[in-house]
């Protein structure tokens, strides 16, 4: 993420691209995984508004907490920056991409509404 890229792992032996990363495959098992670059595009799967900022989180509040799946399959957990955090603004299967914030010594992958490409 230190880079501006969000990496994903995907295993040789099924084709099964995956998040969280780990030493082996979830799907078959197989240690044959390797890393690579993610389009880092995706939709809003789910997301929760919260209006309490949890301890040691300097994010304003309201913001909004998400799921959004990637193009390439597997869901994570992030925040969605860059729209108004109401339900109004956060429209489920909206188009993302993948952004980058500093939270202390690490850059963390956040998405926003995805920019028009033409």
């Amino acid at each position: 993420t230190r880079s501006g890229e969000l990496r994903l792992q995907h295993c040789k032996s099924c084709a099964n691209v995956y998040f969280c990363p780990r030493s082996s495959c979830p799907r078959c098992g197989s240690d044959d995984v390797a890393w690579f670059v993610s389009s880092g595009r995706g939709r809003l799967h789910t997301y929760v508004i919260s209006h309490r900022a949890a301890p040691g989180f300097d994010a304003q509040v309201p913001y909004a907490i998400a799921v959004v799946e990637l193009d390439e399959g597997p869901r994570l957990m992030t925040n969605i920056v860059g729209v108004d955090n109401t339900p109004e603004s956060l429209e489920l299967d909206m188009a993302l991409e993948v952004d980058f914030e500093p939270r202390g010594d690490q850059m963390v992958p956040v998405f926003r509404p995805a920019s028009v490409r033409t």
